[in-house]
């Protein structure tokens, strides 16, 4: 698969991107696009041509597919995309957390609220209460020999085979039965 992200910019921007892809690299004022990150992984510095712009890397609420075609029928799926790069204007605020709510489409708006469970509130010290407890549910028990030996649940004995008889008063069996009894 390939490594793809998607980039989401502002109008203006935007504009000057699809400038600098259309045009030829040498002709065009805006020569260069960049994109560094700081230490953090997360926050960074957008550069089109000398202006810098901030952005961040975000993760999507869900996965997203992505496919492309060679000849209009067959789509190729090429990559699940789960972050985006989203690149805003000096003014704009940046967005709270590392995870963008909203998805890459109007339907998606708050996906995460709308249409996936809520995580459950977990109280640290029940789950503390119950990890422990499994724990002794599963320690090490010693028995009489001096050995020691894990706690197991104990299979019920199987009943006696119950065997069907024909007509004729001897048990039916199967083809397997016959390859399994010695010739004598």
């Amino acid at each position: 698969m390939e490594e793809q992200f998607i980039l989401r910019v502002p109008p203006s921007v935007a504009e000057r991107i699809e400038r600098l892809l259309n045009e030829n690299a040498s002709s065009s004022l805006d020569g260069s696009l960049d994109i560094s990150f700081s230490e953090d992984g997360r926050s960074g510095t957008f550069l089109i041509g000398d202006e810098r712009f901030p952005a961040s890397l975000l993760d999507l609420p869900c996965i997203v597919e992505s496919y492309k075609t060679y000849d209009d029928n067959v789509l190729i799926k090429t990559a699940d995309v789960g972050q985006m790069i989203m690149v805003r204007d000096d003014g704009d605020a940046a967005v709270e957390g590392v995870e963008y709510k909203h998805g890459l489409t109007p339907p998606m708006r708050d996906a995460r609220r709308r249409r996936f469970r809520r995580e459950p509130d977990l109280n640290p010290e029940v789950v503390q209460r119950v990890e422990k407890d499994l724990l002794n549910i599963m320690s090490v028990v010693p028995e009489a020999g001096g050995q020691r030996k894990k706690n197991a649940l104990v299979a019920a004995p199987k009943p006696d085979e119950v065997h069907v008889k024909s007509a004729g008063g001897e048990p039916e069996r199967s083809d397997s039965d016959e390859s399994l009894e010695p010739e004598s």
